[in-house]
């Protein structure tokens, strides 16, 4: 247990220990996606608490496509800087680093949270949770995104984090993208590992550029849809992303699984033992083997 007390480091940031809050989607947002009060009042908590390292709540890219909830922070504009910006303050103010999540929703969203357009994702393919079919996103679209992600990063610079995390997990897009039962595409941007994964180079090319080399740009990365058998995103693939993301430059990768329709895979009833805890660990551990990143 001692080691979780020692300092580490991802990348250029320096954390005083191992101490991680993931990201947490916490519906303290005002109703425009900005900073809230309440969000202020419980990441200085965390960070007065000796939190080595806080990940925030995932901020949607692109509006209103990107939304996936109510009271979800944004970061698709630059009103959103400043909200962030005394975020990063109180939490430094404690000796804490601050990591801005960004994503897009994809498929999971609905027509109420996107001012009533249908939600878009990689392919045509309903959600059996709640019964909506997403239109297929063109490709200009997709380009239009990996703009988006690349702006929201340059955005998180400015607003003084100390790097950012791009949700590549739970069933939002670039999860959708990854998995063959989601991404049905015959285009450059689906079928192959390659071309489902080019949306995620695509990517981070562009946060580079925005960013520059040292700014730590993490991934959190799904190890399985909640389903298992053919047609489903497999751990060899799973592996591979992982190698990638470090050829990349990925700064480090968290493991993570699951998406809306597998219902308690993300977060599992019924853990009344040491040994039921970290139901990832398995996949992480096989992860960790294949990379030299955190």
């Amino acid at each position: 247990m001692n080691i979780l007390f020692e300092p580490f480091q991802i990348g250029s940031i320096k954390l005083r220990n191992r101490f991680v809050r993931s990201a947490t989607q916490d519906w303290l947002g005002n109703a425009d996606g900005s900073i809230s009060a309440r969000e202020e009042e419980l990441y200085e908590s965390l960070a007065a608490n000796e939190t080595g390292l806080i990940i925030t709540a995932h901020a949607y890219v692109a509006h209103p496509l990107g939304r996936a909830s109510i009271r979800q922070n944004a970061i698709f504009d630059d009103r959103f800087i400043d909200g962030f910006h005394r975020l990063a303050d109180v939490v430094h103010k404690h000796g804490a680093r601050l990591v801005i999540q960004i994503s897009h929703a994809g498929r999971q969203s609905s027509p109420d949270l996107t001012e009533g357009l249908l939600p878009a994702g990689p392919s045509p393919v309903t959600d059996s949770s709640t019964g909506i079919t997403p239109r297929e996103l063109s490709e200009e679209e997709i380009w239009h995104i990996i703009d988006a992600f690349a702006a929201a990063a340059g955005r998180a610079k400015t607003a003084g984090a100390d790097g950012v995390q791009i949700h590549m997990a739970h069933g939002y897009l670039l999860a959708q993208f990854l998995s063959p039962y989601t991404n049905r595409r015959t285009d450059a941007w689906g079928g192959n590992l390659d071309n489902r994964i080019r949306i995620v180079r695509e990517i981070i090319t562009r946060c580079r550029a925005a960013v520059g080399p040292e700014f730590p740009v993490l991934a959190k990365l799904n190890s399985t849809d909640g389903f298992t058998g053919p047609g489903y995103l497999s751990l060899d693939d799973v592996i591979e992303t992982a190698k990638r993301l470090e050829k990349w430059g990925f700064s480090a990768i968290e493991i993570s699984g699951g998406m809306r329709e597998a219902k308690d895979c993300m977060s599992r009833p019924g853990i009344l033992k040491p040994e039921q805890e970290g139901y990832f660990a398995a996949a992480a551990k096989a992860v960790k083997a294949a990379v030299s990143i955190p």
